[in-house]
């Protein structure tokens, strides 16, 4: 299935992803708006995702973000995009206090991340439990930002 806009298709993994979370007693807030967009750092940062506590949303969202210009490879970017949106989800679920703690290692793990908490990629279970919520969710309609590029208007 196509999706209108990348954030019509992180919307279908987060809901896809959420029995997922269930399952491991740590239920995804009903509040969550996911984006792909640069973090609080820019381009110049060094974040892939970031969630925002929803205390600091106006409606009470948690806010996730996640950097337009990951993966050189096309095929391997709609599993990257997942494994960073589980990670930011992850934090959703249990709270943005519980930083990369035992709670969020309990969930990262349970989900089938792998690696140090704070740069958790995808492992072996992770991609076989999200592959036919990717399937579903169909094509990522994103394409890699080239921030090495031209950022200004062509020259007058």
């Amino acid at each position: 299935m196509e999706q209108d806009n990348r954030e019509s298709w992180l919307n279908r993994m987060a809901a896809g992803m959420a029995p997922l979370f269930e399952a491991l007693d740590a239920p995804l807030p009903a509040r969550v708006r996911v984006a792909i967009g640069f973090t609080s750092r820019g381009a110049k940062g060094k974040a892939i995702g970031e969630c925002w506590d929803n205390r600091l949303s106006a409606d009470g969202h948690f806010e996730i973000f996640i950097r337009p210009d990951l993966a050189h490879d096309p095929d391997a970017m709609p599993a990257q995009i997942a494994g960073i949106l589980a990670h930011e989800l992850a934090h959703a679920a249990v709270g943005i206090p519980a930083g990369h703690g035992k709670a969020f290692k309990w969930v990262a793990l349970g989900l089938g991340l792998i690696g140090p908490m704070r740069a958790t990629t995808p492992g072996e279970a992770f991609l076989a439990a999200v592959a036919p919520i990717l399937d579903a969710a169909g094509p990522l309609p994103h394409a890699r930002l080239d921030t090495a590029g031209e950022t200004t208007a062509p020259k007058k």
